[in-house]
Order: structure tokens, then C-alpha cells, then sequence
């Protein structure tokens, strides 16, 4: 279906947005349990290096949530701006579920995180650690809520529409917990363990590369690997649910990501190829027989349904959704791969050993991130051309606003995220290529140790804590 231009612009603003934000919460959902791990591991066993690389992460964590809030307010205000009659029509039950979010999630996060990053020395191990597993179920809790959000969307449940045209609540339990949600938040939370593994993963990569002794970064990469090993096929087998829930809710947009135009018995896997809207037919598929069907519907005979069983101005468009979904796919099995990898490397003893394994990670280090924008792609865009799936449509949610100020505020956007983000993540960049050092771990530059050449970490002590008392 052709849209307007301005609506065209009022997408491509809201997607571009959204792709940036995006990546700092899939990371700091992630980060935040990695680091209440640590603080547990150190209490725990007391060995120092869980609380030095607990510190070297807290900074990076500190930076990302930062930069996550900022990308995320611009969004609110772009409902009003670009999406008022969504807003109105759904308000009723999309503001009272963001609402939750920021009354419960984000002040739970931004409450403790203060002691988290300052109080240390300043508050009793047990409370310290506290704050850190409340934020970390604070980014979890945020997750929910945002995930029940979308999920409505993409199938609503539990309302009823008023005499102005408005979906207001009828069972509250239904729209929070829609069909797809469920499939959705365990996919999504999945996403961001895995995300974050990688990242730290590639991180303690990087600089066993450069001192295969530095316990920090051996650390790093065992923990990260393990979750890799442990984690990637279980996201595969969630992936493999979610998609059979689609089927059920959204079987348009599954056959756009599985490329079938058709619809048939015996279906066969399209591997690869070029859906064609035009001519209604995928070019150039490299297929295998009856692999499709045995895969959606679990039987090799089973029917599947291809985009030509709905309206063609009810299509998404597949060309995207095809490619975006073998991008998650193809990473997610990369990760998989990587995982037994290391398991087998560290049947050998040899996961410290720099080599070929270390720079795979380092490879790796991003694909998570780009994993999780595909599957966000696959997601929004297999929705199309509806905003609440089947009920309200995407040319019927925009605001009256002309395409010249959409283009001028796109572009104003562009420049400075690009600019502020750009530096935010150059600075993590600049942290991450540091390798833990004493001083990481509160160590002042003219502490007498350092000034005689000692490098081994002192124990940290909270108030109160005597010298002989230990951890």
C-alpha cells in the first residue's frame, strides 16, 4: 500500500529513533545482571576479582543507562508530534501501561542507582548489594512493561472500543498479558543476556589477546562463553515457539519472512532468494522441499498459508522482513556455534590460549546488537500496515503534519544523534580498550602501593569493617 510521504517520513523518524535507543536498554538489562552476578560471586567466594571487574563494568553500565534515558524521551514526545491519533484512540490503554513502567520500573532503577554507583564505601555490603539486584530487576521490570506495550499491538486483547472510537480496557489481565507476550518478553530478555555476554565476551577477548594472564579478562571471557554455550540454543528453541505464536496471531507476516507468496502443502524452506511484490513470487529461492511446513506447522504435509490468501494492500512487505529475519537467525546460530566452540576449547584447556577463538569473539562483540535490531525490524514491519494489528492502520495514526518539517526535524535528529550518541559510544570504546587495572578497583594514583611498584589489589572494606576482618 502507497503512504503518504509525510507518513512515510513520520516512520522512518520513529524507526530511526527507536534503532537507537533501542541498544542501550538490550545492553544494560543484560549488564545489570552481569553485575549483580559479581557482586554475588565476591561476597560469596571474597576472591578480588569479581568486585574489580564488578567496577570496571559499573562505569560502563553508568554511561549506557545514561544514554538510554536521554534516546528514550525523545520518543514520548514523537507520539504527540508525529502519531496524535494513535495516541488518542490508544491512550486509554497504552498510558496507563507506560505509566506503570515509569511509577514501578524506571524510578526502582533510577532509585538505587545511586548507591549502586556511589556507595560502595559509603553503605553495608548486604544493602549495597541490594541496590544492585533491585536495579537490576528494575531493567528487567522496564522490560515487561514495554513488552506488554508492543505485544498489544501486535495482539490486542481485553478491550473494547468506546462511541468516540477509542480502545479502552475491559480486562486488564488480558491486555497485559496478551497472546504474544509471554513469547515476546522471554525472546526479548534472552536477547539481551545474549547481547551483553557477547559484549563482555569480546571485551575480555580483546585483552586476553594482549595478556592471556589478566584475570579480569579470563574472567570476562569464561563467563561470557559459558552464557553462549548455555544461552544461544535456548534462544533458539524460544525463537522457534515465538514463531509458531506469530503463525497463530500474525500468519501474514510469517509468510513474509518465510518468503511464500502461496500457500501450500509440503512447503518448502526458502533459504535464500528476492521476494518480488510485484510479480508475487520470491526470484532466484534456494529451497529445500517440504522443510517449511514440517517447520511451521511440525508436519511435512502441513499447510501453509503465503501472502496472495490476504489483500494486497494488507501485505507487509516481505523483501525486508525476508532478509531482517535470516540476519537474527544466521547471528543467533553464529552465537551457538561460538558457544560450543569454547566448550570444546575449554575440554582442551586452551580457552586462554590467544588464538582464532578470542578473535571470533572479538568479531561477535556487536552482533548482538545488530540481532536485536533485525528482530525489532521483523517485528514492527511484519505489523504493517497496521499500528494495533488488524484494528487501526498505519495511514489512519498521523498527525496532520506536512512532509517539510517532518524531513527538517528527521534531519535534525540524524545530526545531533549521531553527534551525542556517536561520542557516547566512542567514550565506551576508549573504557573497554583499558584493561582492569589496580586503580580500577579504588586504588589512588599516590596510594604508597603504587608508588612502590605493588600491583595487587587490596581488599575493599566497607565502614566499619576491621583490617584483620577480611571480606
Amino acid at each position: 500500500m502507497e503512504l503518504p510521504l509525510a507518513i512515510d517520513l513520520a516512520r522512518i523518524q520513529f524507526a530511526f529513533t527507536v534503532s537507537f535507543h533501542i541498544i542501550f536498554p538490550a545492553f544494560t538489562i543484560g549488564l545489570a545482571s552481569y553485575l549483580a552476578v559479581l557482586e554475588a560471586l565476591w561476597l560469596i567466594t571474597g576472591r578480588q576479582v569479581f568486585i574489580d571487574t564488578f567496577r570496571y563494568w559499573i562505569k560502563i553500565f553508568a554511561v549506557t543507562f545514561a544514554m538510554g534515558v536521554v534516546s528514550g524521551i525523545v520518543m514520548s514526545y514523537q507520539f504527540g508530534t508525529n502519531w496524535s491519533v494513535f495516541s488518542d484512540k490508544t491512550g486509554p490503554i497504552l498510558g496507563p501501561l507506560m505509566g506503570y513502567e515509569v511509577l514501578s520500573a524506571f524510578f526502582l532503577e533510577a532509585g538505587f542507582l545511586g548507591v549502586m554507583l556511589f556507595g560502595m564505601d559509603r553503605v553495608g555490603k548486604g544493602l549495597h548489594f541490594l541496590a544492585t539486584l533491585l536495579v537490576a530487576f528494575g531493567t528487567f521490570f522496564s522490560a515487561f512493561w514495554i513488552l506488554s506495550v508492543n505485544s498489544w499491538m501486535q495482539t490486542p486483547a481485553g478491550y473494547a472500543i468506546n462511541e468516540v472510537g477509542q480502545f479502552v480496557p475491559a480486562d486488564w489481565w488480558e491486555i497485559i498479558f496478551n497472546p504474544s507476550f509471554p513469547y515476546r518478553l522471554v525472546h526479548m530478555v534472552l536477547a539481551a543476556y545474549l547481547t551483553t555476554a557477547f559484549v563482555v565476551g569480546a571485551v575480555g577477548a580483546w585483552h586476553i589477546l594482549k595478556d592471556s594472564r589478566n584475570e579480569s579478562a579470563r574472567l570476562m571471557f569464561s563467563m561470557a562463553m559459558w552464557m553462549a554455550a548455555i544461552v544461544a540454543p535456548i534462544q533458539i528453541f524460544a525463537g522457534d515457539v515465538h514463531g509458531l505464536n506469530t503463525l497463530e496471531h500474525q500468519p501474514a507476516k510469517i509468510a513474509a519472512m518465510e518468503g511464500h507468496f502461496e500457500t501450500r502443502k509440503g512447503a518448502p524452506l526458502i533459504l535464500f532468494g528476492l521476494p518480488n511484490m510485484e510479480t508475487g513470487k520470491t526470484d532466484y529461492a534456494i529451497e529445500i522441499p517440504a522443510l517449511g511446513s514440517y517447520i511451521l506447522t511440525h508436519h511435512w504435509d502441513g499447510e501453509v498459508k503465503g501472502l496472495k490468501a490476504w489483500p494486497k494492500e494488507e501485505w507487509p512487505y516481505a523483501p525486508v522482513l525476508f532478509w531482517s529475519f535470516r540476519i537474527m537467525v544466521g547471528i543467533g546460530l553464529a552465537m551457538a556455534a561460538l558457544g560450543f566452540w569454547s566448550l570444546y576449547a575449554r575440554l582442551r584447556g586452551s580457552l586462554y590460549e590467544p588464538g582464532l577463538l578470542h578473535r571470533a569473539a572479538i568479531l561477535m562483540g556487536p552482533m548482538g546488537f545488530v540481532a536485536v535490531l533485525a528482530g525489532w525490524i521483523t517485528t514492527e514491519m511484519g505489523r504493517q500496515p497496521y499500528t494495533v494489528y488488524g484494528l487501526l492502520k498505519t495511514v489512519d495514526s498521523a498527525s496532520p503534519i506536512d512532509a517539510p518539517a517532518l524531513a527538517f526535524s528527521l534531519a535534525a535528529f540524524i545530526v545531533v544523534y549521531f553527534a551525542a550518541f556517536g561520542a557516547g559510544v566512542f567514550y565506551l570504546f576508549r573504557i573497554m580498550a583499558k584493561p582492569p587495572t589496580p586503580n580500577e578497583t579504588g586504588i589512588p594514583e599516590n596510594h604508597p602501593t603504587r608508588a612502590a611498584g605493588i600491583t595487587a589489589t587490596p581488599p575493599l572494606r566497607f565502614p566499619g569493617e576491621s583490617p584483620k576482618s577480611g571480606h
